[in-house]
């Protein structure tokens, strides 16, 4: 637990997030959208991502501190703060962080109607609750909350490190209607996880000033999968052992995606999309740690005997291993993808337009779009949503901008923007969120980034 916490500080130190990019959802036609809604519409022949440099993201996010709460300069002890900030956490209050790189990405027209699409991307997600009541006993330590229960049930986290093959399509219906999905493959090289966790520790006062502490109904799991060798029990600590396993390795998952774009009319269009709806079946390099039963500590009452000295902490250590025992095994288990849903409508209007499709065909288009995304992620306490306004503006028919406006657990101020560019048949995109954070980035819930090359031809 130790050094989930201290992973979690660290990575949240260097800004790592979140999986909502509202800025390059269903935006100028770019392939990467189709991994966000596998229906977006797409007007050319074929494309190729530049290997490793088509699509970099790497996105941070907390709720219920941030770092300049505990390293301000203003003079105040740092334990002050500490305490202050462990004390103003609620019991939802989480830390969460996203990377992916896409390694290799490609996709062609089967016929007029149809778009092929595939690739393979590296992706590092983590998803944890802030434990306030194991946080506040570690730092203050039960003294000062006689008959208050710690939850241990506030344990919850889960990170995986994995690689994700995957194929999809985009089927034009008709003139209104595209449908489209996408089957995935997973290939787990790390996950750490922790959920539905029960029980409590509480101190009561029992009298000539003795106190007795209670674990109650303790349930405590915590599962992994490729951290350790089943073979050595040892901790892998080689890197190129990770990056093997993200293709192929011995556990894996499948999943899918599902999407649509309809238009309502020549301006007004409504999108969705259904995201990894999938799972992993963990099976090589297990361990599962259990923790389970009750536990009455009721102090110790010294006595001085030289002739039959006793080991009073062995023997509380022997009582505490008996009535509290901690197993390990390493069966298999399936941990779940984090589910994810968008939804969008967008009204077009200016100037109209056209350009040249893969067919040499022309396509009208409006040079502005107005509208709102809806997105949710399913976590265990509860479904994550974000809210999200945005306006599209097309310079030209190769040049295209967005700027959007976030409401979400983490800000009510995320504005971000986005930026659009082919010369010839070389693409380049590039999308900033939280732009008001960048003033005092240690103050910041939530920052993202993401570029990427793309070779398009029409």
């Amino acid at each position: 637990m130790k050094k989930l916490l201290f992973l979690l500080l660290i990575l949240y130190a260097f800004k790592i997030k979140a999986q909502n990019k509202q800025i390059l959802y269903n935006f100028a036609e770019l392939p990467q959208t189709l991994l966000l809604n596998p229906a977006s519409e797409t007007n050319y022949k074929f494309h190729v991502g530049i290997p490793f440099l088509s699509n970099i993201s790497t996105q941070t996010g907390s709720k219920g501190f941030v770092l300049s709460d505990i390293f301000a300069v203003d003079n105040r002890n740092i334990n002050d703060k500490i305490s202050e900030v462990i004390s103003n956490l609620k019991t939802n209050d989480f830390i969460k962080f996203n990377t992916q790189i896409e390694v290799l990405s490609g996709g062609f027209r089967l016929n007029d109607k149809t778009y092929i699409n595939l690739g393979f991307y590296e992706e590092i997600d983590a998803f944890g609750y802030f434990p306030k009541d194991i946080l506040t006993l570690a730092t203050e330590g039960n003294n000062a909350f006689i008959n208050k229960n710690f939850r241990i049930s506030q344990i919850s986290y889960q990170l995986d490190v994995l690689g994700v093959l995957h194929a999809g399509f985009s089927k034009k219906i008709d003139e209104k209607l595209t449908l489209g999905a996408r089957f995935k493959i997973y290939s787990s090289a790390l996950n750490m996880q922790s959920t539905n966790n029960t029980g409590t520790f509480t101190t009561f006062e029992s009298g000539n000033n003795l106190y007795t502490s209670y674990l109650n109904a303790v349930d405590l799991n915590a599962r992994t999968s490729g951290l350790v060798n089943s073979e050595t029990n040892q901790y892998i600590e080689d890197t190129s052992q990770y990056l093997k396993n993200t293709f192929f390795g011995d556990n894996l998952g499948l999943g899918f995606d599902v999407g649509f774009t309809y238009h309502m009319s020549p301006q007004l269009e409504i999108s969705g999309s259904i995201l990894d709806v999938g799972f992993i079946n963990h099976k090589t390099n297990i361990k599962n740690t259990k923790v389970e039963g009750d536990f009455v500590y009721e102090g110790v009452n010294f006595t001085f005997d030289p002739d039959n000295p006793r080991n009073y902490w062995g023997e509380i250590d022997e009582r505490l291993k008996e009535q509290l025992p901690i197993t390990e095994d390493q069966e298999s288990y399936i941990s779940w993808r984090p589910t994810r849903i968008n939804a969008a409508l967008k009204y077009s209007f200016g100037e109209r337009r056209s350009k040249v499709c893969y067919d040499n065909s022309f396509k009208d288009f409006y040079t502005d779009a107005l509208g709102f995304q809806l997105h949710t992620v399913f976590r265990p306490l509860n479904p994550q949503l974000a809210f999200t306004g945005f306006y599209q503006k097309s310079i030209t028919n190769k040049l295209h901008t967005k700027f959007t406006y976030t409401i979400d657990d983490l800000s009510f101020t995320n504005i971000g923007a986005g930026l659009s560019a082919q010369i010839w048949n070389v693409n380049f995109y590039g999308m900033v969120d939280n732009l008001l954070s960048y003033r005092n980035l240690s103050a910041a819930n939530s920052l993202s980034l993401q570029v990427g090359f793309n070779l398009i031809f029409n």
